[in-house]
């Protein structure tokens, strides 16, 4: 499973990182994570709203901080 934190570095974004570290942990799963800043990369998935969530290719959660059961209940779809 691959899992993106999409955003420039706005405080939501690093807020995201550190949940979805979070969820990583207690999953117990192993998960390639990437933090994507690179804004002509963000725009390929067509998110307009920071941070976004990425899972396997999918965006699943864009212009919000997500509690870490949600991002756990995400991982473990």
């Amino acid at each position: 499973m691959k899992i993106e934190v999409l955003g420039t570095g706005c405080k939501k974004c690093i807020e995201l990182e550190m949940i979805v570290k979070q969820a990583i942990a207690k999953s117990g799963k192993f998960v390639q994570l990437e933090k994507v800043d690179d804004i002509m990369k963000i725009m390929e998935y067509q998110v307009v709203s920071t941070p976004g969530l990425v899972i396997d290719g999918e965006v699943v959660s864009t212009g919000k901080v997500l509690s870490v059961d949600e991002v756990l209940e995400l991982i473990n779809k």
